[in-house]
């Protein structure tokens, strides 16, 4: 049995260990969390980003492919919308799977 005089020293043991396992399970693992959350945004941002200069460069290369004339420019727009909507339908449909 304990003596009274190491009782004392036994609590504030315990309350140390007590915030010891609590930090542990909680507080740092929330922090982990946070930054794979972070990590995950940026990752989504720079693809997003990607993408948009992407589809900036292939609606110029279908304009510049298209013949001279404000008609062949709006239909060169109108099929880089077209195969970006496609693109976009295809992304979706995987990600739904």
């Amino acid at each position: 049995m304990t003596r009274v005089k190491e009782l004392p020293q036994l609590i504030s043991e315990f309350i140390e260990l007590a915030k010891a396992y609590v930090r542990e399970r909680t507080v740092d693992r929330a922090k982990a969390l946070g930054r794979l959350a972070g990590m995950g945004f940026a990752a989504g941002l720079v693809f997003t980003l990607a993408a948009l200069f992407l589809g900036i460069a292939a609606t110029r290369a279908i304009v510049a492919l298209m013949p001279d004339g404000n008609v062949w420019s709006g239909f060169g727009y109108i099929l880089s919308a077209v195969g970006l909507l496609g693109v976009t339908g295809l992304v979706m449909w995987r990600a739904a799977k």
